[in-house]
């Protein structure tokens, strides 16, 4: 995806010595990508964006199961017969 925008900034620059709108057609191609293009790729790749933190989509997975298994514990807690019998008809 990367060489077809660069080949594509190319032409735009050398045509843009006969329009220079050809220029800043080129310059927002480049904007464009380097604001959009290349930020969905390194996400969709599965690695952080940045050098030492997670990506968001961990980070939202762990908040949700932390909560989840506070109130898991919090349940337990609250109504012990229940949860017992619950655990009984699991391990049936």
């Amino acid at each position: 995806m990367g060489t077809i925008v660069m080949a594509g900034a190319a032409v735009l620059v050398v045509l843009g010595f006969g329009n220079h709108l050809y220029w800043l057609a080129a310059a927002a191609v480049l904007f464009l990508y380097l604001r959009y293009g290349r930020a969905e790729v390194s996400t969709s790749s599965g690695r952080p964006s940045s050098g030492g933190s997670m990506p968001s989509d961990y980070r939202s997975y762990r908040d949700r199961r932390d909560k989840q298994a506070k109130w898991e514990r919090r349940y337990r807690r609250e109504r012990p017969f229940e949860s017992r019998r619950q655990e009984r008809e699991k391990s049936k």
